[in-house]
């Protein structure tokens, strides 16, 4: 709906975005506010008590941020926002709806101009998966790494 939005609706109104622009500001605003939310819980979940031996050794808000608040944040993050890195990768075929040149739209192309469909489309979907693996390989790498809160 926000490509829709961006791309064909704002026009009417004298902006005028190039298409892969208003791909990614609709994507970067529907997952922004997703990922917005994901932060907000992991501040939260940082206990009370740490904000407040902050305050009682005197340090500073930008120390208090840095040193105390985001590393406990951090890691409880890593998998929710993982989860949505993958799924923003998996619907950027929803571009071609608004003219961006996609992987999906040029298989289709492919397909079209020489009357093969399976190769084109299976090598697409091939490439959408080892992405998705090698993706989930990394981040559950980096969960492991760095997603362990010491207390």
């Amino acid at each position: 709906m926000q490509l829709y939005f961006i791309f064909y609706v704002l026009p009417d109104f004298g902006i005028l975005l190039p298409p892969l622009v208003a791909g990614v500001i609709g994507l970067g605003l529907h997952y922004g506010t997703y990922t917005a939310e994901v932060y907000r819980a992991g501040i939260d979940n940082v206990p009370r008590g740490q904000w407040e031996a902050a305050k009682a050794c005197n340090l500073s808000a930008t120390q208090t941020w840095t040193n105390i608040i985001i590393p406990q944040a951090i890691p409880p993050m890593i998998p929710a926002l993982a989860n949505y890195f993958i799924a923003m990768f998996k619907e950027t075929p929803l571009l071609s709806a608004i003219t961006v040149l996609e992987l999906m739209n040029q298989a289709k192309s492919v397909a079209n101009t020489y009357y093969r469909y399976i190769e084109p489309i299976t090598l697409v979907g091939a490439f959408f998966l080892v992405i998705s693996l090698f993706s989930v390989v990394l981040l559950r790498w980096l969960e492991h790494r760095y997603g362990k809160i010491e207390r």
